[in-house]
């Protein structure tokens, strides 16, 4: 499916991900709305298409908003939710409303106005903790956070709309994103740390928790991807890199790329929080199989974060 001058609507569309999702979407000639309430994501996001997008700020739970948007676009790109787990952990009613009745009200939208394809922006806490590895999309899906089970109900409810009303749905399970504009996890807290003490960077857990990090114009071409192609439709697909590392050896290849001598502080916990996996080994197979090709490594991906880091919360010395 060609996305030029098709009506997209990106919710979300001012987070980390949704804004660099709308830019591309833009490069891409499609004509984009974003709904966002702007409780996490920024419009500052959205700064470099301001003026080639049409911007909302609401919440996909207001229904008659949410139908209103969805019978005038053709394509939805949702994003919408609360993507932190230690808050789900916090506030599990907040995670339910914002991430599984949000969902189901998006669909039910979707159901009576037809639209030509639902992708959904799933995560890889879907699955928990690792019973084999690498995880494929064939692996057990048994959630350790609320966060993994709001995940895991909006997804099987766009497959069961899929299934039951034929609605063109698919989703994305999203492993560990990093790069510009990011607002939290393990990589932006790591930064921040450094730079109120370059000396010192404490790790929660004890450093052995394993993850896949994909970079966000990676992570945004596998969605445009899974737009674009029609078998993709009633699928679930995993987005990550394929590559794996410790989180401390990541601390260690961070405070090396700044040439810093910081101690790296540990604790015994094998998670870091409650409803954090310990191991994961992501397994992107399938979606390479359409053709998905990583662009970054995570060299080069991490001396972008830190130069956007840096630009806009000085340097860390």
């Amino acid at each position: 499916m060609n996305l030029k001058n098709k009506k997209v609507l990106v919710t979300g569309g001012a987070g980390f991900i949704g804004s660099h999702l709308t830019e591309r979407l833009v490069n891409e000639g499609a004509k984009v709305t974003v709904i966002d309430n702007l409780k996490a994501g920024k419009k500052e996001n959205l700064e470099k298409v301001k003026d080639k997008i049409k911007f909302i700020k609401g919440d996909i739970r207001n229904e008659e908003l949410a139908e209103k948007l969805v019978q005038k676009n053709e394509i939805i790109f949702h994003f919408a939710a609360n993507a932190s787990v230690p808050r789900s952990v916090e506030d599990p009613d907040l995670d339910f409303e914002s991430n599984v009745i949000g969902t189901q009200i998006l669909l039910e939208a979707a159901k009576k106005h037809p639209v030509k394809k639902f992708l959904y922006a799933s995560s890889a806490g879907v699955y928990g903790d690792s019973i084999y590895t690498p995880m494929d999309e064939k692996h057990p899906t048994n959630p350790i956070s609320p966060y993994g089970i709001s995940k895991l109900t909006g997804e099987r409810y766009g497959l069961i709309y899929y299934k039951l009303y034929k609605l063109p749905f698919v989703s994305g399970r999203i492993f560990n994103t990093y790069g510009p504009r990011q607002p939290r996890f393990i990589m932006f807290d790591f930064l921040k740390k450094l730079k109120e003490n370059p000396r010192v960077l404490p790790i929660k857990g004890n450093g052995k928790q394993t993850r896949d990090y994909c970079y966000v114009a990676d992570t945004v071409d596998a969605f445009i991807l899974l737009a674009k192609k029609d078998e993709t439709v009633g699928e679930v697909y995993n987005i990550a890199s394929g590559h794996t590392i410790s989180c401390i050896d990541l601390a260690r290849l961070m405070i090396k790329k700044l040439g810093l001598k910081a101690k790296i502080t540990t604790e015994k916990n094998h998670r870091g929080w409650m409803g954090d996996a310990i191991y994961w080994v992501s397994d992107p197979t399938k979606i390479k199989q359409l053709g998905f090709n990583p662009k970054y490594d995570l060299n080069t991906g991490l001396t972008k974060l830190i130069s956007w880091f840096e630009d806009k919360y000085g340097k860390i010395q």
